[in-house]
């Protein structure tokens, strides 16, 4: 985990994802990319020291005075944690796809942003870049909501469903539990339409467990009516510092019909969460 991408729009959300990234790059010696992007609906993404195509010179001059204002933002970032290695990248056009081409051309092992999280009518038809980019993204994604001085991470909830492509993910897993020496909780989610004796999943979990190689861990099932609930419900039971989860990223007609129970969890949860996308 050398290369964090950290989207930022200079919210106090993603101040709050700026703290947790510079406390993990601390942790693994990693380099920091500071992302902004000044929104314009012409272009897709291109970087602001290329030519913007904009329709008349008011548009144009509008535009250069919100990448001035963004590169003073950036630098005082950057000038404020002086002790991380820090770069910055100023873009215009879209923000999803702006995060999404920086995550390729760098070759991204996390990416830390913030979220104010989505309800009812907006959630179904407005969604959030955040919520886009756990949808896509090639790497682990950890999204924050409050302030990293608040969590010491010492115990984060993996839930699972045992899922054979879940490497990556308990890789990500592994490695911040390494480096904030926690205690993995390890959880099945029981639920009325998938449940599964305590005879089995026990068993299940602990030969998961072993495979992957995890040590300070603990082997738990949870009941509760749907799996977004369990897993946010099990997190408060036992003051968790994080959560951690797969998702099958599904998108177009098979999203509308099944949703995504990671989304929901990054939105909805007040702890960090961090997900990744399973192969198809």
């Amino acid at each position: 985990m050398q290369k964090i991408l950290v989207p930022t729009d200079f919210s106090d959300e993603a101040g709050y994802a700026v703290e947790l990234a510079i406390r993990v790059a601390k942790k693994m010696n990693a380099e920091i990319f500071l992302l902004h992007v000044v929104e314009d609906s012409s272009v897709t993404s291109v970087s602001y020291t290329g030519e913007i195509d904009l329709p008349d010179m008011q548009d144009r001059l509008f535009i250069v005075k919100l990448i001035e204002r963004a590169k003073a933002q950036l630098a005082d970032t950057i000038a404020a944690h002086s002790d991380v290695n820090i770069t910055q990248h100023l873009r215009v056009g879209n923000p999803y796809h702006n995060i999404k081409d920086i995550i390729t051309e760098q070759q991204v092992d996390l990416v830390v942003m913030g979220t104010t999280g989505v309800s009812g009518i907006n959630e179904l038809l407005i969604g959030s870049n955040a919520e886009k980019v756990v949808r896509h993204a090639k790497c682990p994604v950890l999204t924050v909501k409050q302030s990293a001085e608040d969590y010491d991470f010492n115990d984060i909830v993996f839930a699972t469903d045992l899922n054979k492509q879940d490497e990556v993910c308990v890789n990500a897993v592994k490695n911040f539990g390494k480096m904030f020496d926690a205690k993995i909780h390890m959880v099945r989610i029981n639920t009325p339409n998938n449940f599964e004796a305590d005879n089995i999943s026990f068993p299940a979990l602990k030969e998961y467990a072993e495979k992957y190689g995890f040590e300070n861990y603990n082997a738990e099932v949870f009941n509760d009516f749907t799996e977004e609930d369990g897993i946010m419900h099990f997190a408060q039971s036992i003051d968790a510092d994080m959560i951690a989860m797969a998702t099958h990223g599904r998108t177009g007609f098979a999203h509308l019909l099944t949703g995504s129970i990671a989304e929901d969890v990054v939105n909805h949860a007040r702890r960090p969460v961090l997900t990744y996308v399973l192969k198809k």
